[in-house]
């Protein structure tokens, strides 16, 4: 295979020039600039950071991109879709009000926020995977498979069950509806915890197999016999009542994401642009941020999402750790086993290489590419 195009540019920024200087000329490097936007709807898929975190990206980088759509007749929006577990983004209302909180109002941010998969994360569309071995089907946000072109922003950065968060699993799990999500993490099917069920019968309404009954306290019931595991009850609980605690092995999610990835990208443009800086070791969907693990690289772009994570996470592991950092107190600990790289050191349960593998071996992208340096 004919190895992958990636653009680099570093975060150096002498007087005159300022780093969205930088992003504009990369983007333009990298294919934005051969982009026919003219009235497309262009998504700009970002995390807006769960509130009490500061290591997600800057509401002015999205606003950079955002102001270059409009330049080339474009409409542009930043979405995202809810999230799985409890927390501020878990449904639309919640999830505005933090990305506001976190920067990305209109006049920061140059465009408004659409959360994807809708007011309870079940606005989605069941999107096919060409060629997918765990899921036939993606259940991807609607307002992202609504859009004509896809710009993918991503804080790449520690993961603890993905070993690293880059740009499949911004594409991936962050475009995933919360049944998407569910489908991702888990296994098994869903079971209610009785004591936080209001008896709203909420869950009933959505549940196409039947399966929801409500026992003589009128709390809820899944016949396990019945359900599918489409997870639609799980997003239409306002109380957390309805879980699922089968989670799969990291081996499959990573598999997954790189699946539900492919259903986002096919047929259409999609641009990806991994900001590798504030490497925190967890996830953006923590509400905190640990010091960062290694020292800021710099800002890679390319339209496969398979070689702009390899060529991030080949540039991370040339990197020596951030002393006082998660890794480095790991690696100087008492008994210590060297796991080969920084990412399974940090977190030595993850299986980041499998999902990079699977997402070639499906025809997503390449991990060969040659990388272009934007000054």
């Amino acid at each position: 295979m004919e190895k992958a195009k990636v653009w680099f540019t570093d975060l150096r920024a002498v007087p005159g020039t300022s780093l969205q200087d930088k992003l504009r000329r990369l983007l333009n490097a990298a294919g934005f600039a051969q982009l026919d936007l003219e009235k497309k709807f262009v998504a700009i898929k970002i995390n807006f950071g769960e509130p009490g975190n500061l290591s997600y990206l800057r509401a002015n980088w999205a606003r950079t991109v955002a102001d270059m759509v409009k330049a080339k007749g474009g409409i542009p929006f930043l979405t995202d879709c809810n999230t799985l577990y409890v927390g501020r983004r878990k449904n639309a209302v919640e999830h505005i009000e933090a990305a506001w909180e976190n920067g990305f109002g209109p006049l920061a941010a140059g465009c408004p926020v659409i959360i994807a998969d809708g007011l309870k994360g079940t606005d989605e569309v069941e999107v096919p995977v060409v060629g997918g071995v765990y899921c036939k089907t993606a259940k991807i946000g609607r307002a992202v498979m609504d859009a004509d072109v896809v710009i993918n922003l991503v804080h790449f950065k520690g993961h603890e069950s993905t070993g690293f968060g880059g740009a499949l699993k911004n594409l991936g799990m962050g475009c995933g509806s919360r049944a998407g999500k569910m489908e991702q993490h888990n296994t098994g099917k869903p079971s209610v915890h009785e004591d936080k069920c209001r008896g709203c019968h909420a869950c009933t309404r959505v549940c196409a197999q039947s399966a929801i009954s409500f026992t003589e306290n009128n709390r809820a019931h899944i016949d396990h016999d019945k359900c599918v595991g489409c997870g639609r009850c799980l997003g239409m609980c306002n109380f957390d009542a309805i879980e699922n605690e089968n989670w799969c092995a990291n081996t499959d999610l990573v598999c997954k994401i790189a699946e539900y990835a492919k259903a986002v990208v096919d047929g259409r443009p999609c641009l990806n642009v991994n900001f590798v800086m504030d490497i925190s070791p967890y996830c953006d969907c923590h509400e905190e941020n640990d010091l960062p693990i290694l020292p800021d690289v710099g800002i890679f772009a390319s339209a496969d999402p398979v070689a702009v994570d390899q060529a991030s996470v080949d540039a991370c592991l040339a990197q020596s750790p951030v002393p006082g950092s998660l890794l480095y107190e790991r690696i100087k600990a008492p008994g210590f086993k060297d796991k080969g790289d920084h990412f399974t050191n940090t977190t030595p349960e993850v299986e980041w290489k499998a999902g990079l593998a699977h997402a070639e071996k499906i025809g997503l992208g390449t991990r060969e590419y040659e990388v272009t340096v934007v000054k």
